[in-house]
């Protein structure tokens, strides 16, 4: 009998693991991910890679178990400077545009510090909160509320507190704020830009008579776009108002229609709550044909993968092979989408 290869024993004790921790689902990601750890054993990485390795796991399971209760609540990230005072017009904008949503039923979160942040949570209430908050050397405003609700999680790293805020949402709010704040805010449009994250509604908030967005645009329209450095479409992810009933909208409306996507293979699979109309089809395959293949946009009943695993059977849904080059033209079709009403003649 032949000896068992340090690899086949490694493979072996994981295995035993995995049973001693009771794992039951997903076995094959657990399995990956502690051969993944075990790697960084071949001495390569330094003490301070592999505390920057532990601490960035750690945050994220504190993370998924905080957001794991409230997966099938719909929630909006709120992004602002942690500056803005109580007294500011816009920290009234923030807490109004959260209440509104809030009895809408979606869940607010923001990174659970000062500011726009505090305006988010205080519009929602802590029933209708969640935070993930980062630890700096100042700025330390902690939510004891939020905490005793078990609905907060503090963060050491910055990315790792992106990737949740940003992650678990299913629209975005961003109000006037300094480099953090822009920060968040291309790195949305940029997942969005380049097909990393699924596609959201973006609400850039002022307040009447102070244009900050309308600044930012003008940059972005007259260097980046003009440039050739973003397409024109991509201004499509995003809308600039000074009107919270009209970011209400804005967000509700981008899922008036538009329910969800998978893709299968080459194919998208874009779920409905009503399918397009023969003449709204005819004109969906008009109006989009520069950015789909030559099959065209098609009704489909759910696609193999989905029946296996019962994703939203009961919806209609529209397939089409998109040029994943062109994200801001989805959105676009998104829109069209949510004026489909499925009677002959419209759109």
């Amino acid at each position: 009998m032949g000896s068992v290869s340090p690899a086949g024993d490694s493979e072996r004790l994981v295995g035993e693991l995995l049973d001693q921790a009771g794992a039951q689902g997903n076995r094959d990601l657990l399995r990956e991910l502690l051969e993944a750890a075990l790697e960084l054993s071949d001495g390569v990485p330094s003490r301070l890679d592999l505390k920057i390795a532990t601490a960035a796991l750690a945050e994220m399971g504190r993370a998924f178990h905080l957001f794991a209760p409230f997966r099938g609540i719909p929630k909006l990230t709120m992004f602002g400077s942690a500056r803005t005072h109580g007294s500011d017009p816009l920290y009234a904008q923030a807490k109004e545009l959260a209440s509104r949503l809030a009895s809408e039923g979606w869940l607010i979160v923001t990174g659970a510090g000062p500011g726009i942040m505090a305006a988010g949570h205080e519009g929602a209430g802590p029933e209708m909160s969640l935070g993930v908050d980062i630890r700096l050397p100042f700025e330390s405003v902690s939510h004891p509320e939020l905490a005793a609700e078990g609905r907060l999680v503090e963060m050491k790293y910055f990315f790792t507190r992106k990737l949740m805020l940003m992650k678990e949402s299913a629209a975005f709010a961003v109000l006037p704020g300094g480099f953090g704040t822009l920060d968040e805010c291309f790195e949305l449009l940029t997942l969005l830009q380049t097909g990393k994250a699924e596609p959201a509604p973006i609400v850039l908030l002022d307040i009447p008579g102070e244009p900050y967005w309308e600044a930012w645009e003008a940059f972005v329209g007259g260097e980046v776009i003009r440039r050739g450095l973003a397409s024109t479409t991509d201004s499509a992810f995003y809308r600039i108002t000074d009107d919270v009933e009209a970011a209400v909208q804005e967000i509700l409306g981008f899922y008036r229609n538009y329910h969800s996507r998978r893709f299968v293979g080459p194919t998208m699979v874009v779920r409905l709550r009503t399918a397009p109309s023969p003449a709204e089809l005819e004109m969906l395959n008009e109006s989009f044909s520069d950015v789909c293949s030559t099959k065209g946009i098609w009704i489909t009943e759910p696609l193999g993968p989905e029946r296996s695993d019962h994703e939203y059977l009961e919806l209609p849904r529209i397939a089409l092979e998109l040029d994943l080059r062109h994200q801001g033209r989805l959105r676009e079709l998104i829109d069209t989408l949510n004026r489909c009403t499925g009677n002959v003649g419209a759109l």
